[in-house]
């Protein structure tokens, strides 16, 4: 009853927000006017406003300023030893991947982030990219559903003024105001260097602080993950509450869910949207019940015994409340959690996997999930075309075969990854860094490959991954799972832009109604099944059944 009630109450509040902040998001998106510091920014920078992108040169400036991130980040972590605020040197390996990490959105942490980071890293290169990769990802997606919405041309928009508007009008308000309201709920903020306490049993530790608050926000809100502490969410600096814990998925839900309504409202269609979102929460309502489920009515005779799956949650939020974080921080790209996932039963530790591999469309990242549900809903008319012998069309654009060669390519590209990049740790003998052997080994290797390709960051734990082995192999693995499909979504906005919309007629798909809403849901999880079930049964089907 308890779950049912959290659930139900995040339920109530996303609805409540959908239209508010889609409305306002939308018109952020659509304005023609610029502010006169979003002027300043783009004399500064050299940009033209008002000249508009093709694909090609869209495509081009997202990679431009994400190699530029990757390369400020990385020097930031190797010369933080002469930075004020500042630790030792992160080690070359470790620099790498947490430089493409924190740029690509995942947020992958191989690292203690209380030891290892000082505060101005975290501060002015963390926290920075928690922002602009978030809103790189809205740009894109903005800049696919203008690939819907417009005709005859070969402009997606602008993604400096895209990246500029996000940041400063909807990501940077809603952060601070969702900072205030943790430091309420005493979420630490400040930059001490620590606090010398005496422990229960009369020892000493040194408690850390730093500026989190601030953190927590933007790595909730941009759907990034990671944490300013190696617990995470966990930690009680982090997440002091129960309430606090239903703000952190409430900011972590907000954006994904209010994104199809921008959708609909650009497409002039609002029952497009609808239709979008019921998608995603048909799969995240599932997967919360699920997990929180699997979880309350573990299997064994240990859970059985305690009424729970206790292990690896914590008792200030119970099983149901951490249950529900790992879903929602797995539906989305978020990564945060507040409870071990390697804990999990076998089958409840399985549900958090499922989520990743879905894609996270349900309601997905910030962006990446609303142009992953449009890029499957694409799939989806062309499967129904393929039905009924007619050519398929998605919002009066003909779905053709450079349509469908995108959209193919965008969901071979992170399958490959996971399966190769799994398949090389274990052929390489770095999956024996895992600390578990057999299925629960095996799950622990696939969960770090699906998490890096799919830019979540969560991590199953129980495996050592500061090796150079490992960062480089993840490192790479995040680097391609977010900008190959990035290309591939553009090029698909870019070739639906210069069609003419086609006329519907009788033999046109409706796809605001119950029916198209099935068939996607359906393709989604076939396309899953299909590819990833084999891996899946190595894993953590075999240690459960």
């Amino acid at each position: 009853m308890d779950g049912a009630l959290f659930v139900a109450s995040l339920v109530v509040a996303l609805a409540a927000s959908y239209r508010l902040l889609g409305d306002y998001m939308h018109g952020v998106v659509a304005t023609n006017r610029h502010s006169r510091v979003e002027r300043g920014i783009y004399r500064l920078v050299g940009v033209d406003p008002h000249g508009e992108q093709s694909w090609a040169v869209y495509a081009r400036a997202v990679l431009a300023f994400s190699a530029v991130g990757v390369l400020f980040l990385y020097a930031f972590l190797r010369l933080q030893d002469l930075l004020p605020l500042g630790r030792a040197a992160v080690m070359d390996h470790g620099a790498w991947n947490t430089a493409v990490s924190f740029v690509t959105n995942t947020n992958w942490q191989w690292y203690a982030g209380e030891s290892t980071m000082g505060h101005l890293v975290q501060m002015a290169g963390l926290a920075v990219q928690n922002f602009v990769s978030a809103a790189v990802g809205i740009a894109v997606a903005v800049a696919l559903v203008r690939g819907f919405a417009r005709r005859d041309t070969d402009r997606l928009g602008n993604f400096w003024v895209d990246l500029t508007r996000v940041t400063l009008r909807i990501l940077l308000p809603v952060a601070v105001v969702a900072a205030v309201a943790l430091m309420v709920g005493g979420v630490v903020q400040n930059l001490s260097g620590g606090t010398d306490v005496t422990t229960l049993t009369g020892g000493s530790q040194t408690v850390t602080g730093g500026p989190v608050a601030s953190q927590e926000a933007i790595k909730e809100l941009g759907t990034n993950g990671g944490g300013f502490y190696n617990v995470n969410s966990a930690h009680p600096f982090e997440n002091p509450s129960a309430w606090t814990n239903w703000l952190q998925i409430y900011l972590i839900l907000l954006i994904p869910v209010c994104l199809p309504r921008v959708f609909g409202r650009m497409v002039g269609q609002n029952r497009q949207g609808y239709a979008i979102l019921a998608a995603m929460s048909v799969l995240a309502i599932a997967s919360v019940a699920a997990t929180i489920g699997i979880e309350t009515h573990g299997a064994g005779t240990v859970p059985q015994a305690a009424g729970a799956a206790l292990e690896g949650k914590e008792v200030r939020f119970g099983v149901p409340d951490s249950a529900a974080y790992a879903a929602a921080t797995t539906l989305t790209s978020t990564g945060a959690v507040n409870s071990a996932h390697d804990s999990y039963t076998a089958l409840g530790g399985m549900m958090p996997m499922v989520n990743i591999l879905l894609g996270e469309v349900a309601p997905g990242g910030v962006g990446a999930g609303l142009y992953g549900m449009l890029v499957l809903a694409v799939v989806t008319v062309f499967v129904a075309g393929l039905m009924v012998g007619r050519t398929p069309e998605y919002l009066g654009k003909k779905i053709g075969a450079r349509e469908i060669k995108f959209a193919s390519l965008y969901f071979l590209v992170t399958p490959a990854l996971v399966l190769v990049g799994t398949a090389a740790a274990m052929a390489t003998g770095n999956h024996r860094t895992a600390l578990n052997p057999g299925p629960h080994g095996f799950s622990e290797v696939l969960y770090a490959f699906a998490s890096a390709a799919n830019n979540n960051g969560s991590a199953f734990a129980g495996i050592t991954v500061d090796t150079p082995w490992w960062n480089t192999a993840l490192g790479l693995a995040m680097l391609f799972g977010r900008f190959l499909p990035i290309v591939l979504v553009l090029g698909l906005a870019g070739s639906l832009a210069r069609q003419q919309p086609v006329p519907e007629s009788n033999g046109t798909l409706p796809t605001h109604g119950p029916l198209f809403v099935g068939m996607l849901v359906g393709v989604t999880v076939v396309l899953v099944a299909l590819t990833f079930l084999p891996a899946l049964a190595l894993g953590p089907l075999a240690e459960g059944l």
